[in-house]
Order: C-alpha cells, then structure tokens, then sequence
C-alpha cells in the first residue's frame, strides 16, 4: 500500500469551514472564484498522495443548499478549438461536461458567460447550442481599459455595459476550463452590479497551488511551476503580505502584478477596504492537510519530470515553445533530476533497444509500467498490437496470478478484428490499439474464466506510472487516461507518418 502524505477529511474539514466564514464576512453573498480543475485534480493527486481529485465537488456537493455556479468561456478558446490537455477535449465541450457532471451531483448551473464576446462564429454557434438545450447564456463583451483604467472599468460602458446574472443562493461559485476564461472579471462585474442594488457581496478565490505557507521552492509548488510552464506562471514571495504581516507568503506572480489595481477595484465597488494582499484573497487550507512532507516532496519531484516529458513531447507535435523546454530544464536542474529517476524510464527504453537488436526493426517500440507492488512489467508494440495494448495484458496477467505463457486472447480473435480493420474500415494499420484490445478482452472474458480473472485486474493499475518511448496516438492516451494511469513518452513519433489518431 502507498504510503499517504495528505489528510484529505482534514482538509475538507477546514476548506468547508473557511469558506463559510468568507460567506458570513460579506453578508452572505460571495462570488469564490474557482481556479484549476472542479473535477478530476489528478495534478494535485499526484503531488500529494492521499488528495481526492474530486475533493472540491464533494465539498460542493455538501454545500449544495447554499450554492449555485456560473460557468465562464472565452469566446476566442471557443473560436480557437483551444484543448484541455488531459480529456482531449476542446473547451466547449467541457463547459458542456460540466454542466453534466454538476448537475450528477445535484449543483445547480446558475448560466454560462462567453466572455470577451466580439460575435465570434464559432462563439455564436457554442451560445446559441446551449440556449437550444434550455441552458441561460450570457455574453460580456471586452470591458474598456480592463484590467488598469479603473475609471473605465467601473463605469456604465464598462461593468455597467455586462449582462447580469440573477444568482438566489449565497455563495457562487465562477469557474470555467482553463486559464484565462474571464472568471474574476466576471466576479467583479456581479459585484459592481449587485452594489447598484444595494447587495454589499464580496469576492474570494478558491486556491490550491501554490500552497501559500510552504517555502517557495517546495516541491510541491515547484510542480505548480512546471505544470504552468507554457503560460509562465512563477511563484513568489507575496511582498504584501510579508510589509502587512511580516510573514512570508507564497503567491504566483500574475495575482501579486495585479493586486494593487484589484485592490482598488474592490474597493470601489463595495466601497471599503477589502484585503491587504492577494495571499488574504485566497481560501486555501491545502498546507495543513500535508501529514507526511517527505512524501509530498517526493512525489512533486516526480511530477516534475513527468511534466519534463510532456513538454518535449508537446513541442515535438508543434503545441509549446522552446521557452518551456529551457524552463523545465530549469527545474530539473534545481532539483538535480534527471529523466531516468523516473523508474520506467529504463526499463522502456531497454525492452525497444532488445527488440531493435534482435530483428533490426526500427519501428517497433516499448513501453514499461510499474505495479504498485512496484514490481516492473514491460511490453512491445508488434504486428498483432501496440506496445502499450501488449503491456496491459502483460500486466494485468502479474496482479492476477496468470502465467506469462497463458493467451488472454485467442489468435483467431485478433486475426478476425485485424481483417475488419484491414479489409472493410480501410484502415492502413490493423494492430490494436488498447481500447480495441480491452474489449476483445471483455467479450473472450464471457467465455473465457482466464479472461474473466484478467479483467479483474484492471482496478489495479489505477495510479501505476508508465512510460512509452514513442508519442502514444490520442487513442491510446485516452484509454489509459481512463483506467487511471500516470503515462509519460519519449518525444518520439512511431513512425514517419504524420497523422496520428
């Protein structure tokens, strides 16, 4: 079992219970300004053993009958096809996932807002898609003089100008996919409005990373570093809050250039002063919930370099620059890290190395996973399937017991899906990729009692690392995104071909 570095009840505990306070302190009506990620945090899973990724919508959920959300999209994400790297998925179909997944966990969806709204095609057609499906949609166009000319801004043509959302519950939560979206401008702008109606609300940001009361090269915030590499986020020293307290504070370098215009901007619209620097601003209870800082540490360093390898993969699909690449080899250096402290590094690449050697085939490739007993099975790409495809079966037969010498699948099954894939779906390349291959494996498993028994081992993999020494295709990103699987690549193409799918 994996040792824990975090107590998730603890932290729910104190997050829940500030954030109440939040609420009481503006007269029971806060905007709290969601940033990452609402659903599925694997980043903060990773870096603290023992987080629930899906924390933030338990504590939703136990504040449903006081909150109500709004969701923000940026009109050109929309118009871009902007994704979310970890689902695959563009931004509007997130806001549409979303909406789904709150409204599982019975949340109510205030609307959503397509910010800075210049009549986009692309963000017409999203707007018009949700009020078809009965879903209140706003739009605010680009706010004069935003976010510096606090005269334009607080004014008829500026917050003035912006649809207001009508919200019943006292807290509301502003969140949307990804940076960027337009949620404080959205906060401030409810908060302008409400003012005029005699509301006195106030604002607030749901925080994780960084953690505000961990050193400032923590690991741990360190990872937030190279999570935000593309976008250059830093972190620094809240000079704010260390001249008003004399304590030292850990912040990200866009909240501290902004927070003397925020500053006077809240002021304006609630007409008193509000907070005295942006660490006050944030609701982040997430450095008391570390139990074990030897192990929080640890595993930010290995999140380090699983960010060092999608950079490099990014960039070698032509999605970063070189900026991020010489910012994480920053980092690694920092840390004195090297790519094969991850520990299927090496095993992945020697399993491709044994294959190249014996048949002096270039274009087969390995990948490698390590169980959590940490035992370390590997797995190569062949005619019959792809290298990640031959690994899980490789090691689902460990975890259950199954003899290495034991077929799950029968030769006539991979044979019959290899001729469809050939012969009647044109495709030019028939092995099976893993989605294929695991449900080839459900169906032999009404069979088959092997198959049966293997199926069961897949719950194991959840939260195993693997490493591929070729760029996986989307395909099988995505299923071992579903079972759970920490994945990094060499930035490798499998072939010369250009299209991957």
């Amino acid at each position: 079992m994996s040792v824990l570095g975090f107590d998730n009840n603890k932290y729910l505990r104190e997050q829940t219970t500030e954030i109440l306070k939040r609420v009481e302190k503006f007269d029971h009506k806060l905007y709290l300004e969601f940033g990452g990620k609402l659903f599925f945090d694997y980043h903060a899973a990773r870096v603290l053993p023992g987080y629930d990724p899906n924390v933030k919508i338990r504590l939703l959920h136990q504040l449903r009958d006081e909150a109500e959300i709004i969701l923000c999209i940026h009109a050109g994400d929309i118009e871009k096809r902007k994704i979310r790297a970890d689902f695959g998925i563009t931004y509007e179909m997130d806001v549409l996932k979303l909406i789904d997944n709150l409204r599982a966990w019975g949340l109510d969806v205030a609307g959503v807002i397509i910010t800075r709204y210049k009549d986009q095609p692309a963000a017409a057609l999203f707007k018009n898609r949700l009020e078809l499906r009965n879903i209140r949609t706003y739009v605010h166009r680009p706010t004069p003089g935003y976010p510096t000319d606090i005269n334009a801004i607080i004014s008829e043509d500026g917050f003035g100008a912006n649809e207001y959302i009508e919200t019943t519950k006292p807290l509301v939560i502003i969140t949307g996919p990804g940076p960027g979206s337009g949620k404080l401008a959205t906060c401030l702008s409810q908060m302008y409005h409400d003012n005029r109606r005699g509301i006195k609300s106030g604002y607030a940001k749901f925080e994780t990373f960084p953690i505000w009361n961990l050193p400032l090269k923590h690991p741990v915030n360190v990872a937030y570093e190279a999570a935000t590499a593309d976008i250059r986020d830093l972190n620094v020293i809240d000079p704010f809050h260390l001249e008003v307290y004399g304590e030292t504070a850990v912040n990200y370098n866009r909240d501290v250039e902004i927070f003397p215009v925020l500053k006077r901007i809240l002021e304006r619209v609630s007409g008193e002063q509000v907070y005295q620097s942006p660490t006050d601003m944030g609701v982040n209870r997430a450095g008391f919930g570390i139990i074990n800082d030897d192990v929080v540490r640890e595993a930010a360093k290995q999140e380090i370099i699983r960010r060092y390898f999608w950079y490099r993969s990014e960039y070698a699909k032509g999605f970063c620059d070189k900026e991020a690449l010489s910012k994480m080899d920053l980092l690694m250096e920092d840390f004195k890290l090297v790519p094969e402290d991850r520990r299927v590094v090496i095993p992945a690449r020697e399993i491709t190395a044994k294959t190249h050697n014996s048949n002096g085939c270039s274009v087969l490739h390995g990948a490698a996973i390590e169980l959590k007993t940490k035992e370390l099975v590997t797995g190569k790409s062949s005619q019959l399937m792809h290298a990640v495809s031959s690994l899980i079966l490789n090691a689902i037969k460990v975890v259950t017991g199954i003899p290495d010498n034991i077929h799950l699948l029968s030769p006539n099954i991979i044979d019959s899906i290899r001729s469809l894939k050939r012969k009647e779906l044109n495709e030019k390349h028939a092995s099976l990729n893993l989605e294929e291959t695991l449900i080839a494996l459900s169906i032999s498993a009404t069979t088959n009692p092997t198959a049966q028994l293997a199926m069961t081992g897949l719950k194991e993999l959840r939260g195993c690392e693997l490493h591929s020494t070729h760029i996986l295709p989307s395909s099988d990103q995505s299923a071992l995104q579903k079972l759970g699987i920490h994945v990094t690549c060499d930035p490798n193409f499998p072939s010369d071909e250009l299209y991957l799918v």
